[in-house]
């Protein structure tokens, strides 16, 4: 019998079960599942957390006041002011809720019984992205006229006119139809991978070092537990970027409907 087949007997990668769940429980004809209520848990986190910062503001900021106003000045300072400078104040309301949301969605991946992603689930991003895309649409359409809106997303200034036969339609349905999906599966594809990656070597690290804990299959059941703790650590990182990318992303859409550049 060959070395990989004794180490594959009896193993069971993880797959895309993961992202599988039973109702938990039924409001009227709504079923309720885990990834729902982590939603429902990450926006009281955040409300909360926001409303202990800034209900009762002071001079001189102490505590949970001193971590908000944090938590709002880079928010502020990296991600609105690049795109929307002295506008960047107006957008706060909207670009840090989504900011925090998005991370702490992502975190819930590594909280001790919540153990998922939610923004692993396609559904969650696409409603952001969608949230955004809208935004884009009414302050473009306001600031610019929807065919000014048309006109300068599609038609980059300084290019001969030829040229623009090949630009106008790229740019018309890379704008208009493209964005807001590539904005949500961004977030949506990297959150899946890192879950599923984490979960096999934490699969193989269980089953080689408890389930069947063999000489051969314990140096792979060692591999795969050490790599679970770097995966993990890698993918604190990723959440964290993920988060700001998605939100930067937000302001700069939302500033492409504020501004033209023609």
């Amino acid at each position: 019998m060959s070395a990989p087949h004794i180490l594959a007997k009896d193993f069971e990668a993880p797959g895309l079960g993961l992202f599988e769940w039973k109702p938990l429980f039924h409001i009227g004809p709504f079923a309720v599942a885990k990834p729902i209520v982590l939603c429902a848990v990450v926006m009281i986190v955040v409300i909360a957390f926001f409303w202990a910062a800034f209900s009762k503001p002071k001079l001189v900021p102490r505590g949970w006041q001193n971590v908000g106003e944090v938590a709002y000045m880079f928010v502020r300072d990296e991600i609105g002011r690049p795109f929307l400078g002295k506008d960047a104040e107006k957008w706060l309301r909207l670009l840090i809720p989504v900011f925090f949301f998005v991370w702490l969605g992502n975190l819930m991946s590594v909280v001790p019984v919540a153990q998922f992603p939610v923004n692993s689930r396609i559904a969650f991003p696409f409603v952001l992205a969608v949230l955004i895309y809208l935004t884009f649409w009414a302050v473009g359409i306001k600031h610019q006229g929807f065919f000014g809106l048309l006109k300068n997303a599609t038609m980059p200034p300084d290019l001969p006119w030829a040229l623009y036969i090949i630009v106008i339609p790229i740019e018309f349905v890379s704008t208009f139809f493209i964005r807001p999906f590539t904005h949500a599966v961004r977030l949506f594809a990297n959150m899946f991978a890192g879950h599923l990656l984490i979960a096999l070597f934490a699969t193989v690290g269980f089953h080689f070092l408890w389930e069947k804990v063999t000489p051969l299959g314990f140096g792979v059941g060692v591999l795969g537990a050490v790599l679970t703790v770097v995966m993990t650590a890698f993918e604190l990182f990723i959440q964290a970027v993920q988060a700001y990318v998605f939100t930067l992303l937000a302001a700069f859409y939302i500033s492409a409907g504020l501004y033209s550049d023609h």
